[in-house]
């Protein structure tokens, strides 16, 4: 996202890191094969991999607070920023679409399927989509909307929420349930997106489907508050840390609390996930500012803010090259075919490590590998805006 010059070192730091374990986590060697902390919770619960996508989120909020603050404070220029808003948010969903058509149109390649059943069966959202859809909600609500509005509209979004959930009858089953394939948000995926659009691995709900995307506004609304503090002029660094860990340390308190009745979930997106993940983020980029830009401890950020600056970007490649390098089928020594890069997977990494440990250095790899470009990126000032 577009920010104001000069840049927040620490915000790019944080994104950076975020987005390299974004990257860690979803191209595991093989996905038999994950070490526990690099894997989703079941279903309840969090685990490290399930704060990624949330702080990322929690960052696009920081990062609109300081890109938009100036279009803000000038009316006459709102709406021309939402404009451009909607256009970078459509982008990212385009994007989204784009990895997921390509996979479905490769897949319908390989197993000789019809291009028509590729867009019969895609999944209408996902992780670029969600970002998309999030930044242009949220980039008007910080434009129109007060920082005293904003932190309402947050509080009633996680009170709407889980009122929903909680407390209304879900159709055909009967009762407000929060498990897999019944809850309200699942019903709703399968009535509005159909069985065929949602997530392949489930079929029956999405992880980033229609009724989970209210609350993963408010994450982005927590973040906008957080920059918005970031911002002020007239306090202190010292008080700006304290008070935002203090914030990010009461916000994990509440969100555990409310897990005793609503669950922290990713994949329901929980009211209490929203307060527990946000804290933690809070709490997170607290530290990396004092660390970075107050103490001025900068050396060791680089290879993290490479990343940072070309979040966007390196997300969408690493989503595209195994698809594009396993269009490339090669015959194995028993005849059969695979992708190219599943087959130097084979060959370079199995058979020299334990099968998890040939996963995670297959994963690491790939986060080395894109360091790489990036680097190349950063040294010439290459930074692609979405």
């Amino acid at each position: 996202m577009t920010e104001t010059k000069p840049r927040l070192l620490s915000l790019d730091f944080f994104r950076g890191l975020t987005v390299a374990a974004m990257i860690l986590v979803n191209n595991p060697g093989s996905w038999g094969h994950i070490y526990a902390p690099l894997e989703h919770a079941e279903w309840n619960g969090c685990t490290p991999t399930d704060l990624i996508f949330p702080f990322f989120l929690w960052i696009v909020g920081v990062s609109i607070a300081f890109a938009m603050s100036s279009s803000k404070a000038n009316p006459a220029t709102h709406q021309k920023t939402i404009i451009k808003a909607i256009k970078r948010g459509l982008t990212l969903y385009l994007l989204g679409f784009f990895l997921a058509i390509f996979g479905k149109i490769i897949s319908a390649i390989t197993t000789e399927s019809t291009l028509l059943e590729a867009f019969q069966t895609v999944r209408l959202l996902g992780v670029l989509q969600r970002i998309g859809i999030v930044f242009i909600i949220s980039s008007i609500i910080f434009l129109k909307a007060s920082e005293k509005t904003i932190f309402k509209t947050l509080i009633v979004i996680l009170a709407v929420y889980w009122a929903l959930m909680t407390f209304i009858p879900v159709p055909g089953v009967g009762y407000p349930n929060l498990e897999k394939e019944t809850n309200l948000a699942a019903w709703i995926d399968r009535g509005i997106l159909t069985e065929a659009h949602t997530w392949a691995s489930s079929k029956t709900w999405d992880p980033e489907g229609i009724l989970s995307t209210l609350p993963a506004v408010g994450t982005c609304l927590f973040g906008i508050l957080v920059g918005v503090w970031m911002r002020r002029k007239d306090v202190d660094n010292a008080t700006k840390v304290a008070w935002l860990f203090t914030a990010g340390i009461t916000a994990v308190i509440l969100g555990l609390l409310w897990d005793l009745q609503f669950p922290i979930n990713k994949a329901l997106w929980t009211s209490s996930y929203v307060l527990y993940a946000g804290g933690l983020a809070s709490i997170g980029l607290a530290l990396c500012y004092w660390i970075i830009d107050v103490q001025g401890y900068k050396k060791f950020t680089t290879p993290f803010v490479v990343y940072g600056v070309n979040a966007i970007t390196v997300f969408f490649l690493a989503g595209l090259m195994p698809r594009v390098l396993n269009l490339v089928q090669v015959t194995k020594p028993d005849g059969t075919k695979t992708g190219l890069l599943v087959r130097f997977y084979e060959i370079c990494y199995t058979p020299f490590f334990s099968p998890i440990n040939a996963s995670l250095v297959w994963a690491i790899t790939y986060v080395l590998g894109f360091y790489v470009l990036l680097y190349f990126m950063y040294k010439k000032n290459i930074i692609i805006k979405v």
